[in-house]
């Protein structure tokens, strides 16, 4: 086999992290090394730190402007699903966010004002090695990438270590489902947002791997093979102490608080089954899911998250451990008087709010100015609105931004609003609209809307509207939004979203506007991989055909 050079380069910090104050435990701060890693303490702390650091904090290129992977990688994400838009070049996000084409009322059309023209021929012309982390395609892989590699490095030195007690067996199960988990839940982002994709088993003593590519489906089903693997040594933890002890020091004493903590087996499981549940319906358009595929999906929502279980999340810290300041997206939109933040917030995002919902009072901020932004950049980014930060107090309403430390939650996988709409989507999809607009409602109720029950009777494309707003709503910032415009066929060169509301850039409101996105709906393999490890014969295209 041929050394992968690019991921030896990105993912070499897996076990060379140099950091982690005193929240993320490692046991060697300078250097741990398999070496100090190689006994019960040392591939459990290997185990917290390598995931957290290095699946969303560390790779060999990083700007401040967008930041690390939670408001950087997963803002292109929301650049693309119209939920922010921006002004800033670094690494082209002002691009990646910009439409083909705006029709305002007027019927005056404003085109893409890059000398490129469309995401499409951006995307291809700065996808090259030469860009470095120019390249926005670079970051998910490379983070993502980054966790493959040291959820393998964890697993085979959790093979090679002896446990200790009489929950020997439940502490070594732990620590597998641990990383199997993450494992597939690398493979799940990279499967759904690349055209295709390399199956990673290298470690970084091994530090090797292949060319041989394959398609973005093959990586899902390796994304739920590795979740059934982590499912399989959950079933193997039967000491429920030593269950509960292991899982409690390989997740952060700082991130056991609000949703997050230490997950019970049965949590852990209804997880899983949430995202092999988001692994259909991001990657299946609306119009291609089937009667089966809706079936297969309520079986696993109807065993998924519930509004009681602890979920994966993520929080800032003083000591910035692995999100560094502005851990999200929405902080990074966040800000005061006629001020924007790094990001801009959508006239799209805004407008799905419905009348009288308090998670608009609580979070949404009109500017004391229009944020009106250079032409030359942007054709939809203009906006009226910032959020708040820290929101305007209204007790049981959720809050999106909050840069106090420690203060916002980040979801990090599934959550119990995205299984309910699952839920509720399928059930509408299947005929069954009244008790699919309940699971509407249910979400509405556990963020603290306050808007009045829908009823029943609503015909399936009204019930669906509802769920199409409240996924923008309810799962904003979560990295979900491109996904979705994705599935619901609006970013194609040959598509459209009407009813749109746009601000022109001398500040004239349509209500009716129509926006051409054509945006590319899956990513060629970053170049930065491919000039170190080009594809070998026969593997699946790296290459969008569209």
């Amino acid at each position: 086999m041929k050394n992968n050079k690019f991921l030896i380069g990105i993912l070499g910090v897996t076990l060379g992290v140099a950091s982690c104050k005193k929240d993320l435990d490692i046991s060697n701060t300078n250097q741990p090394t398999p070496q100090s890693a190689q006994n019960e303490n040392g591939v459990v702390s290997l185990a917290q730190g390598s995931i957290y650091r290095n699946g969303f904090y560390d790779v060999k290129y990083y700007d401040g402007v967008y930041g690390r992977f939670w408001p950087g990688a997963i803002g292109f994400h929301e650049l693309m699903g119209d939920e922010v838009g921006a002004e800033a070049a670094n690494a082209y996000m002002n691009q990646i966010g910009c439409p083909n084409k705006v029709t305002l009322d007027n019927a005056a059309v404003v085109t893409n004002p890059s000398a490129i023209n469309t995401q499409y021929a951006l995307l291809r012309a700065v996808n090259i090695n030469a860009q470095q982390g120019s390249n926005p395609t670079y970051y998910e892989w490379a983070y993502m990438y980054n966790m493959i590699t040291a959820a393998n490095s964890v697993i085979e030195i959790a093979n090679n270590t002896t446990f200790t007690g009489s929950g020997a067996s439940t502490k070594k199960a732990t620590v597998l489902a641990w990383a199997y988990w993450w494992k597939g839940y690398a493979y799940a982002r990279i499967g759904s947002i690349f055209y295709a994709g390399l199956i990673q088993n290298a470690t970084t003593t091994s530090a090797s791997t292949n060319g041989n590519y394959v398609t973005k489906e093959a990586i899902i089903t390796e994304s739920n093979a590795n979740f059934d693997k982590a499912a399989t040594q959950l079933a193997a933890a039967t000491s429920a102490t030593d269950y509960a002890t292991t899982l409690g020091n390989l997740i952060p004493s700082f991130l056991q608080k609000g949703k997050g903590g230490i997950l019970t087996t049965a949590m852990w499981l209804r997880n899983i089954n949430t995202m092999k549940a988001r692994n259909i319906l991001v990657n299946t358009t609306k119009s291609a899911m089937t009667a089966t595929l809706w079936t297969s999906l309520l079986t696993l929502v109807n065993n998924g998250i519930t509004s009681t279980d602890l979920i994966f999340t993520a929080r800032t810290d003083a000591n910035g451990d692995f999100l560094g300041s502005g851990g999200s997206v929405a902080d990074k939109i966040q800000s005061t008087g006629s001020a924007t933040g790094t990001y801009k917030l959508s006239e799209r995002w805004v407008q799905e709010f419905k009348t009288g919902d308090k998670r608009k009072d609580n979070n949404v901020r009109t500017l004391s100015a229009v944020g009106i932004f250079n032409t030359d950049r942007g054709n939809v980014f203009n906006t009226r609105y910032s959020l708040t930060n820290g929101g305007s107090g209204l007790a049981g309403v959720i809050t999106y931004a909050n840069t106090n430390a420690g203060a916002n939650e980040i979801t990090l996988a599934g959550t119990y609003e995205e299984n309910e709409l699952m839920k509720a989507e399928a059930l509408i999809q299947t005929g069954q609209i009244d008790l699919g607009v309940q699971s509407v409602d249910k979400v509405r109720t556990y963020q603290g809307a306050g808007l009045a029950a829908t009823g029943n009777g609503l015909s399936q494309a009204a019930a669906y509207e509802e769920l199409r707003r409240e996924r923008r709503i309810a799962l904003a910032f979560k990295g979900l939004s491109f996904y979705d415009a994705r599935r619901w066929e609006i970013i194609a060169p040959d598509k459209s979203r009407t009813g749109c509301v746009v601000l022109s850039s001398t500040g004239v409101v349509s209500t009716n506007a129509t926006i051409v996105y054509g945006y590319l709906d899956y990513w060629d393999v970053p170049d930065n991989e491919l000039a170190y490890n080009p594809a070998a014969s026969g593997s699946a295209p790296v290459k969008n055909p569209k």
